[in-house]
């Protein structure tokens, strides 16, 4: 089978995902795997992946998304304040949403990812200007549990999930 690895990753870890869904595809013919754009024309499988950015895929997945036609797709993705399957169900709805008609969503995968230190600077920064916030508090949680993520489970788990899509 020909398959394209196409992801966008800021601070990599989208990209250790890409890596571990590569491995799991060996003995297949692997034509595009990287960064948007690709040429993905001759792949059958396509596994497009992104961090979550405000909530759905980066504009760089977005118009990769946009250009497919009679593909099979395999989403992926990592987000900050995945802590909750529920979460990760709603960004799955909202990455297929950006897949156009004639594609088919064969199935999709998201764990939880670190975030730049930043991040949490500006989260306390928030939390000092108003300190009995409870949303600025849930927030500097989910960062620090966000810190090792994605973990080996969550790499074995990508790796479940790109043997899946291939037999799908």
């Amino acid at each position: 089978m020909k398959i394209a690895i196409v992801f966008d990753s800021q601070t990599g870890n989208t990209a250790q995902v890409a890596q571990a869904i590569r491995t799991a595809c060996e003995g297949h013919d692997i034509v595009a795997f990287g960064p948007p754009p690709q040429n993905v024309d001759q792949a059958e499988l396509v596994f497009a992946g992104s961090w979550t950015d405000k909530g759905t895929l980066t504009p760089a997945m977005q118009e990769f998304l946009h250009s497919l036609y009679g593909k099979r797709v395999a989403l992926f993705g990592t987000a900050g304040f995945g802590i909750s399957e529920l979460y990760f169900a709603s960004l799955s709805d909202r990455f297929k949403g950006e897949v156009p008609k004639g594609n088919q969503v064969v199935s999709s995968f998201f764990c939880t990812g670190k975030m730049p230190q930043a991040v949490r600077d500006r989260y306390e920064a928030q939390l000092k200007e108003k300190p009995d916030d409870a949303k600025f508090k849930s927030m500097i949680q989910a960062f620090d549990l966000a810190l090792t993520h994605p973990d080996q489970n969550d790499l074995d788990q990508a790796a479940d999930f790109a043997r899946e899509a291939i037999k799908a």
